[in-house]
């Protein structure tokens, strides 16, 4: 036989792989395409012409009804959002600020810890940003001291949507979907906190680059002027309270002038403010209560309200034809949609002067299937750089005399999420946030009482902890002792984790799964056993059907555009073209 014909006969051979590897593909996708229809909740529509003239004036009249709707619930979604941010303050009251007046706060770690912790405190990273930047004009710290409160704030801010995210907590497959596309944030700030906080502690990056950039600067007049979203929300704040942000400036600057004034505007002027609570005249800490409490409860109505409303609206065709116009990429350049995203993020939350607001409106349609979180990571990312523009405004507004120093705060906070989006965004391999994400995810969606876990530790506990063992121990000794043996823990955890999936063959026979440790310690399955028999109301086993939701939403957290069905699936194309 010759060699040609050999290779005739080895040449089928050869290509029989690809070929099933291809057919293998296109399984995978269909099996996808199949699962999104389920999730999105398309069924068959009667095409526009085939409607009657009653049914189309109906059918018009509550698309705009809906809309209206729409747009009061987001409405009144801000406004609580901002209501709840001041309420927040008059219960701090004047303790908002002093909980950075304090020679320990010199401590990066601290000062990270505090951060968060006043951020979580009054539910806005602008607000404590702002307080930042007055203690840093009022010269009660340097810039140095002042960088790890800033990355502290970055991370504090993410807790917003997260919570927002509780709220699909009935439905597993959306809490699973909802909790990933939230988290997406939470991961990419801890991870840009842990780089950048070592090596900004190591070298002063931060620092020496703002600084470079802020020599020569000039107060600008009308900074504090610009209001964009605001000027649309204050005018029914205003009626509910309105706060006296001179006040609330002394007090951060220490400034004994303002030991006993309120934070509350009751006085405007000679005459008494027309806002309801400075009618009601009940001081700082009761209103700030009441306030608290309704705007929890309006923030929460209108939240279930808008999920709802969105899930009626965007479900058949539209939920399908929106999933794929924002999921799809930029025609032969597809690289290129990630960046548009960055920059859509960064505009609209420049616009609506909250990172909160923008992703805590995300966070839902994540849930529904209509954002895919792979498309969340971008947004967020944008939404970072976007909520620096407030600080930025603030500092702006300073005296001559400390522009350079609030300015360079201010730009910290820029070049602190600038940089981590170079980390973590353009190398694909290193966008670490989004499998960490996903992971969280899928397991909330199993276990759903880790939620709760998972918002006390990254949130309240642990930065109380931290905050505790330093005010014990000063030095920082015993700071150290703990952190240092917990991090190798955490960097030896994962580093096995990596070798037993990519190289299990330098690994020990023993080590190549985890199955060697107690089942305590490498599941979760014993502590949920143990949350069921505590409480049984609070934890149930997944039916089928939900662990078929469960399934069906996990098809999902790494769907691409080319997985989703197209128009031709539908017939989308036919039913736009009857609406010509």
């Amino acid at each position: 036989m010759t060699t040609s014909q050999e290779a005739d006969i080895e040449q089928p051979h050869e290509a029989l792989p690809e070929k099933m590897k291809q057919q293998e593909n296109g399984k995978v996708k269909k099996e996808k395409k199949e699962k999104l229809l389920v999730l999105l909740d398309v069924p068959p529509s009667t095409p526009w012409r085939e409607i009657t003239w009653k049914q189309k004036v109906e059918k018009i009249f509550w698309i705009e009804a809906k809309t209206v709707a729409l747009l009061v619930l987001l409405y009144l979604f801000i406004c609580s959002l901002d209501l709840l941010s001041s309420s927040l303050m008059l219960v701090g009251g004047q303790s908002t600020g002093d909980i950075f007046d304090n020679d320990i706060v010199k401590n990066p770690i601290v000062g990270l810890m505090m951060g968060i912790l006043a951020t979580v405190l009054v539910q806005s990273s602008s607000t404590s940003t702002s307080i930042v930047v007055s203690m840093v004009a009022a010269g009660m710290f340097d810039v140095k001291t002042a960088i790890p409160i800033i990355m502290g704030a970055n991370v504090g801010t993410s807790i917003t949507n997260t919570l927002v995210a509780v709220t699909r907590i009935n439905n597993r497959a959306e809490f699973g979907l909802a909790f990933a596309g939230a988290t997406v944030h939470d991961m990419f700030n801890w991870l840009t906190v842990i780089v950048l906080l070592i090596v900004e502690v190591s070298t002063g990056y931060l620092f020496y680059l703002t600084n470079a950039l802020v020599a020569n600067l000039e107060p600008q007049e009308g900074a504090e002027d610009i209001k964009l979203l605001k000027a649309i929300t204050e005018p029914f704040t205003k009626l509910i309270l309105e706060l006296n942000k001179t006040v609330f400036n002394g007090w951060a600057a220490n400034d004994p002038t303002f030991d006993d004034a309120t934070l509350l505007r009751v006085w405007c002027g000679e005459e008494k403010c027309k806002s309801l609570f400075a009618l009601l005249d009940i001081g700082d800490t009761a209103s700030g209560a009441i306030m608290t409490v309704v705007s929890l409860l309006v923030l929460c109505g209108c939240l279930i309200l808008l999920v709802k409303l969105l899930q009626n609206v965007l479900q058949g065709p539209m939920a399908l034809l929106l999933q794929r116009t924002i999921n799809a990429n930029i025609p032969y350049v597809p690289w290129l949609t990630g960046y548009l995203a960055i920059l859509v993020g960064a505009g609209a939350t420049f616009v609506l002067q909250s990172s909160s607001v923008f992703t805590s409106a995300l966070t839902p349609l994540v849930g529904m299937g209509v954002i895919t979180v792979n498309r969340m990571y971008p947004l967020c990312l944008g939404s970072n750089i976007g909520t620096t523009t407030t600080a930025v405004l603030a500092a702006l507004t300073a005296d001559a005399s400390k522009l350079q120093d609030t300015m360079q705060i201010a730009m910290c906070h820029l070049f602190f999420n600038l940089t981590g989006i170079i980390i973590f965004y353009p190398i694909p391999f290193m966008r670490w946030p989004l499998p960490l994400c996903k992971k969280l995810g899928k397991t909330t969606a199993k276990f759903r009482w880790f939620a709760f876990f998972y918002l006390l530790m990254a949130f309240l506990l642990v930065p109380l902890f931290i905050l505790g063992i330093s005010l014990a121990d000063p030095s920082g000794i015993a700071l150290l002792c703990v952190l240092v043996p917990v991090l190798a823990l955490i960097v030896a955890i994962v580093v096995i984790t990596v070798l037993q999936k990519k190289v299990p063959k330098v690994l020990p026979k023993f080590m190549k799964d985890w199955k060697w440790l107690p089942l305590w310690m490498r599941s979760l399955e014993p502590a949920d056993q143990l949350f069921s028999k505590m409480c049984k109301c609070c934890v149930k086993e997944p039916t089928q059907d939900e662990l078929e939701e469960i399934a069906t939403a996990e098809a999902i957290y790494d769907l691409d555009p080319s997985s989703a069905p197209s128009n031709d699936d539908l017939g989308v194309e036919n039913q736009a073209a009857d609406l010509k």
